[in-house]
């Protein structure tokens, strides 16, 4: 058995890490790598990959939405999320979107290798902490409140500047950061509270009263 794997993830660091863990596993190749969605999009016709390991969280688009077009492009490539979000909403939508698997980031790297031999023989595969958490949800009916995401500091003050109107080079220049750490901030915030765009961040930031 061999299986070709692409890895797209926003650090270089993370796809460093991934190809160390893989490395004793000669049957299992690391075709190509990129922390860019347009990247990937570009090269996925001439490197057909079995296996996708992608990152939710991208600079250019999310890792959801990356996923939905990876399928819909290249419905043979199998797509493993990779990510530190356990918020089941993440699940759920990459899923949706077609994706086969769902991994932690920190897993170990016998699971990381379950997972991938797993998808590409054509299964499921979901970390057992995100199989419990969605296996929870069913039995107690219950879903985690967006409200017990934590925001950190400077989460909060870009939400606060964001529901003020502020453009992205605007809270750079305010908080003497750079546009890119803004623009990354934006997207984890969206990320975070499963919204969509500003005009939903402006809303949940004035449910969870962050803004008045």
């Amino acid at each position: 058995m061999s299986i070709k794997l692409a890895i797209t993830d926003d650090h270089l660091l993370v796809i460093s890490g991934i190809k160390a863990m893989l490395a004793p596993y000669p049957h299992i190749s690391v075709v190509y790598e990129s922390n860019r969605a347009g990247a990937l999009m570009a090269a996925l016709p001439a490197i057909q990959p079995d296996v996708l390991l992608l990152d939710i969280q991208m600079p250019e688009i999310d890792g959801i939405e990356l996923c939905r077009q990876v399928k819909k492009k290249h419905p043979s490539v199998k797509v493993i999320a990779i990510s530190s979000f356990m918020e089941t909403h993440y699940i759920r939508q990459m899923l949706r979107n077609g994706a086969a698997g769902y991994l932690l980031k920190g897993t170990d790297p016998e699971t990381l290798i379950h997972a991938i031999e797993q998808v590409h023989a054509g299964e499921q595969f979901l970390d057992e902490l995100i199989r419990r958490q969605l296996v929870n949800e069913v039995i107690t009916g219950q879903k985690r409140s967006s409200y017990e995401i934590p925001l950190t500091r400077r989460e909060k003050e870009i939400l606060k500047l964001i529901a003020d109107e502020y453009s992205n080079q605007e809270i750079a220049d305010l908080l003497f950061i750079s546009l890119r750490t803004v623009e990354t901030h934006r997207l984890n915030l969206t990320q975070k509270l499963a919204v969509k765009n500003t005009a939903g961040l402006v809303k949940e930031a004035m449910k969870r009263g962050i803004v008045e």
